[in-house]
């Protein structure tokens, strides 16, 4: 992605812990969060890794399309995954946003930015930035009665705190959104 390597670094550093605490909450003894947290795992450390800013590592033209096979692959998982419940279309829509920011990553030349000069926002990138910035709001709200909740007895283990999964989908989301306004 593009932009400062200030910013790209925070954004590699966020997006692997909290690809490393959902790796930790697939030791849940709830099915439910052991499954959604590998697809949360994939999407933290995928993130991390497409954030390295660009003066440190430039991908060869190839990982591109690796990312986007390996997060194609990942799309009917979700997709599947949607039957057992709802909550698991926004692993959907993360994998798409993946597919597509490694699509027009490995279609771009070398030094070129999206979005730039007077082609404006495309419309892909509109409608993306509009879910996951929805997404981190009504997340937001809905994550601060639950710390609230949370503020009691603390449960046993932490692969069972659901406000930290919520937590981590925020970060995740709120990466998301960077990524694309700087592509």
């Amino acid at each position: 992605m593009h932009g400062p390597a200030s910013s790209g670094w925070l954004m590699v550093a966020l997006c692997a812990a909290t690809g490393a605490y959902c790796l930790l909450r697939m030791r849940s003894t709830v099915e439910e969060q052991r499954s959604a947290a590998g697809a949360e795992a994939l999407m933290g450390f995928g993130m991390a890794v497409m954030a390295v800013p660009s003066t440190a590592f430039t991908p060869p033209g190839w990982a591109w399309a690796g990312y986007a096979a390996v997060f194609g692959a990942a799309v009917p998982h979700a997709l599947w995954a949607v039957r057992r419940g709802a909550h698991h279309l926004h692993h959907l829509m993360g994998a798409a946003a993946m597919v597509y920011m490694a699509v027009a990553m490995a279609s771009s030349a070398p030094g070129h930015h999206h979005g730039g000069g007077d082609s404006g926002v495309p419309l892909v990138t509109g409608a993306l930035l509009l879910y996951f910035a929805g997404y981190v709001l009504l997340s937001g709200a809905r994550l601060v009665p639950a710390a609230a909740v949370a503020a009691g007895p603390a449960p046993p283990g932490w692969a069972d705190r659901p406000e930290l999964a919520r937590a981590c989908r925020l970060s995740m989301a709120i990466a998301m959104v960077a990524m694309l306004l700087t592509m």
